[in-house]
C-alpha cells in the first residue's frame, strides 16, 4: 500500500482512518477538505480541483482522505491509487459523529442522508471505471476498520 484513497459519507471517520493508516504505513496524509474548501466554504472549481489533485498524486506515496460529494472529481486520484477504502457506515453513526464535530449546512446533510442511495453507487462506479487494478476495501463498521488497520500493519510500503 503506497497510494491510498479513503472515501465515504460525511461523519464516517475518513480523516481518523487516514491518519491512523498513515501512521501504520509511514505515509504522508492529505486531508482533501482542507485543500478543497476556500474561505466561506466555497468549493474549488472542478478544473482547478483536477490540477490540484494531479500535483498531489505525483508524489510516490500518500493517503488522500476525502469524499467531496457532488463537487468532487474522483477519477484523478482513483487512477493513481493502488488501494481504495470506502467507509460504508450506517447513517445513524455518521449523523451522530457529524453532529458532535461541527455545524454543517443543508447541502451537507442532504448528501449525508442520501449517500447510500445516490452517492455511493456513483462512487462504486467510478472505482470500477478508474481504479480497476486497485485493491478495494469496503468497511461497514468500526470493527472492520480495526481489522483493516491490523492487516495493514503487516503491509510494508514499497521503496
Amino acid at each position: 500500500m503506497n497510494r491510498v484513497v479513503v472515501l465515504g459519507r460525511g461523519g464516517a471517520g475518513k480523516s481518523t482512518l487516514a491518519v491512523r493508516l498513515g501512521e501504520v504505513l509511514s505515509l504522508p496524509v492529505v486531508e482533501l477538505d482542507k485543500r478543497f474548501w476556500s474561505a466561506g466554504l466555497s468549493p474549488t472549481p472542478k478544473e482547478e480541483w483536477e490540477v490540484v489533485q494531479r500535483r498531489l498524486v505525483d508524489a510516490p506515496q500518500w493517503v488522500l482522505d476525502g469524499d467531496l460529494g457532488p463537487y468532487d472529481v474522483l477519477d484523478v486520484r482513483l487512477r493513481a491509487a493502488d488501494t481504495v477504502v470506502v467507509l460504508d457506515f450506517p447513517l445513524w453513526r455518521c449523523a451522530w459523529r457529524a453532529l458532535r464535530r461541527s455545524r454543517e449546512d443543508l447541502t451537507f446533510w442532504r448528501w449525508v442522508l442520501t449517500y447510500r442511495c445516490r452517492a455511493l453507487p456513483l462512487v462504486m462506479d467510478a472505482i470500477a471505471e478508474h481504479a480497476g487494478t486497485a485493491e478495494l476495501h469496503v468497511l461497514k463498521d468500526p470493527d472492520g476498520v480495526e481489522r483493516f488497520l491490523a492487516s495493514a500493519n503487516g503491509a510494508t510500503p514499497r521503496p
